[in-house]
């Protein structure tokens, strides 16, 4: 059975050095579950040769442009490509505004179903529960309302050791009060936009280091950690990964399109 991560975007506020904006698919049993989808998310799922129209739910972290300014063009191409099954959106109420305004803007009527269940930040709480999977959102901790996801599976495969997990955790400052949400999944990850030299930088604008991405990972006892939303600022990685492995070994960084398998 398929658990697998696609990290599509993996830097912040705006594309640099071959790195695109926040967007991650998640394939559970060729089931795609699209976490944000920022400026150019379509495009990648396209170089990727990942089916837009296999999407049934999108979940937007939050309504910061860098997480959601490419769904309005997603939605789009799903119904001129004649898209029919319905598509769920879990994201803030105000977005439903504003995709709203945009489609009356144009004047589009969708040729699907497009369902939309607002996120509430009133802590843990399942926001989706199907036969095989699970998602809970909690309240991450930034200049706007954040929410952050945990994707559980359940009716474990006969050939898995034990249920997967995997737990997203976008623009947020350090905050040990997510651990509970968070604890022994197989893979989390967390935003990591500076190194920990530019802590003071991270605090002020409710960011997080790569090294402070790895406590809570250590914290939390989470089997692998993956970084993301880096600052344009940074070229090479390598420094980040360091940093971060000097606290968590098992931390990676991602690669935009290649799957990693739980």
């Amino acid at each position: 059975m398929t658990f697998s991560l696609t990290v599509l975007g993996s830097n912040s506020a705006i594309p640099a050095h071959n790195r695109n904006l926040s967007a991650h698919l998640l394939n559970v049993n060729e089931r795609f579950y699209l976490i944000d989808c920022g400026e150019g998310t379509q495009f990648q799922l396209r170089k990727y040769h990942l089916s837009s129209q296999r999407i049934r739910h999108i979940f937007i972290s939050h309504l910061h442009g860098d997480h959601f300014f490419g769904l309005i063009g997603l939605l789009n191409t799903m119904h001129l490509m004649g898209r029919k099954e319905e598509l769920h959106i879990h994201a803030d109420p105000r977005l439903k505004e504003i995709l709203d305004l945009q489609l009356d803007a144009s004047q589009t009527v969708l040729r699907f179903p497009l369902n939309f269940h607002p996120l509430l930040s009133n802590g843990y709480s399942v926001i989706l529960e199907e036969e095989r999977l699970e998602v809970h959102s909690f309240p991450l901790k930034h200049s706007i309302p954040v929410s952050g996801f945990v994707f559980r599976e359940k009716n474990k495969p006969r050939k898995v050791a034990e249920a997967r997990s995997f737990a997203y955790c976008s623009d947020t400052a350090y905050d040990e009060s997510i651990i509970p949400y968070i604890h022994g999944v197989h893979l989390l990850y967390h935003e990591a936009t500076f190194m920990e030299s530019l802590t003071s930088t991270a605090s002020e604008k409710l960011h997080s280091t790569a090294m402070e991405a790895a406590r809570i990972a250590d914290k939390a006892s989470v089997k692998r950690l993956v970084i993301g939303h880096f600052s344009a600022r940074y070229d090479d990685l390598t420094p980040l990964l360091a940093e971060a492995r000097s606290v968590f070994a098992e931390t990676y960084l991602p690669v935009e399109g290649i799957p990693i398998d739980l």
